[in-house]
């Protein structure tokens, strides 16, 4: 991958083929996928608190061969692209179960690009008391910064977060990094701009794929104020950077609206 390349991201994101009930472009692609496989997963290197899914699942959504199932245009890419919205009103009712939400994301990290294929993409996914624990560890942080008087609507927010089901916490492997730019001196000072550049398209294909399955997301940044504690917390290594927070859960509300700025102001076409 080199940068600027953002359009792999959104061919990752297709290849989660949906089988539920939810309304989605892909979901006559099932009935093609095979019921189970003995060897889904390379090794990941998602950091997750339980076992992974197993290989018999039965509502596999994407194909887990080299070549797509199903023949797929750019506007079932488009059309995931524009389904994904920010849903702030969580529960914690999720729609696919935690060992689904597990395969998504082990297939998401293995898939997306990278730059010089360095792979410094880290991931910690928290359920239940796990993610409530997250957000009680953010809240005491920000009561400590926040001032009195502004601090009902600091909590209100966070309540929101942890009425949710869980959370993705995103990272950049540092020590890969480095040895990057180690290898490749005379792109040192670029490696972290494309490690930043993978990390964002890993976010957006884990927030497209899960809202594709019925799930509500919203991404949030509260680093580096809780860096310190996730790391004591989740045993992460020190050179794992802390980049942003996925929310994620049943969906309790509609998305509020969405405006764009008119296309002209945003593109420029030269030789068409």
């Amino acid at each position: 991958m080199r940068p600027q390349v953002l359009t792999s991201a959104l061919f990752s994101a297709i290849r989660f083929h949906s089988t539920s009930t939810f309304p989605r472009t892909l979901a006559a692609a099932s009935s093609s996928l095979s019921a189970s496989s003995s060897s889904i997963f390379r090794t990941t290197t998602a950091y997750i608190s339980s076992s992974t899914c197993p290989a018999s699942y039965p509502y596999r959504l994407f194909s887990t061969t080299n070549n797509m199932a199903t023949p797929i245009n750019a506007n079932s890419v488009l059309d995931l692209i524009k389904n994904r919205r920010t849903y702030y009103a969580l529960n914690k009712e999720l729609p696919i179960s935690k060992a689904r939400i597990q395969e998504i994301v082990n297939e998401a990290i293995q898939q997306v690009p990278s730059s010089f294929n360095s792979q410094s993409n880290r991931v910690v996914i928290l359920f239940g008391a796990e993610h409530d624990k997250f957000w009680n560890i953010t809240t005491e942080i920000l009561k400590g910064i926040v001032e009195p008087a502004n601090w009902q609507a600091t909590a209100d927010r966070q309540a929101l977060f942890s009425k949710a089901a869980g959370t993705i916490l995103f990272f950049e492997d540092q020590t890969v990094v480095a040895d990057f730019q180690q290898k490749f001196a005379l792109y040192k000072s670029q490696f972290p701009t494309w490690a930043t550049q993978s990390d964002a398209m890993l976010q957006f294909t884990l927030w497209t794929a899960l809202e594709a399955e019925g799930l509500g997301a919203n991404l949030q940044h509260y680093n580096p104020l809780v860096d310190e504690r996730v790391q004591a917390e989740w045993s992460v290594p020190a050179s794992w950077q802390l980049n942003a927070q996925l929310v994620f859960g049943g969906r309790a509300a509609e998305p509020g609206p969405k405006d764009s700025f008119p296309v002209e102001q945003k593109v420029k076409v030269f030789g068409a």
